[in-house]
């Protein structure tokens, strides 16, 4: 790719991870702020014709979903797996990549210090 774009996106809900020791901090029920990176990328000859990889204001379908099903939830009732950062990077991307074909990577974060990645 020669080109890459991204925008960062913020909700906040709660989950509870399974298969943990009961005593571990992940085990109980807790919430985070998240951040969501898209990232997407073209080749110079795949922008569109007057430049972009993609509109950014295309990128508000995502932000409406996001605040619609993911935002102020227990990510437990929301997914069928799991709710890890890097569960939920691979769902987004899952869900996301045939909307924007253009998507190369979908970043989560927990807290300001960490970052799960999916790109397949």
């Amino acid at each position: 790719m020669t080109f890459r774009i991204s925008k960062k996106f913020e909700f906040s809900a709660s989950h509870q991870l399974t298969g943990l020791a009961p005593e571990h901090q992940c085990a109980r029920m807790h919430g985070h702020n998240y951040v969501i990176e898209l990232e997407l990328g073209a080749d110079d000859k795949d922008l569109s014709p007057v430049g972009f990889v993609r509109d950014y204001g295309e990128l508000s379908a995502f932000k409406v979903w996001l605040d619609n099903h993911l935002d102020h939830r227990h990510l437990n009732d929301v997914m069928d797996e799991n709710p890890t950062a890097e569960n939920m990077a691979a769902w987004v991307y899952k869900t996301w990549s045939m909307e924007f074909p253009e998507l190369t990577c979908v970043r989560i974060s927990e807290t300001p210090k960490t970052w799960a990645e999916y790109r397949p």
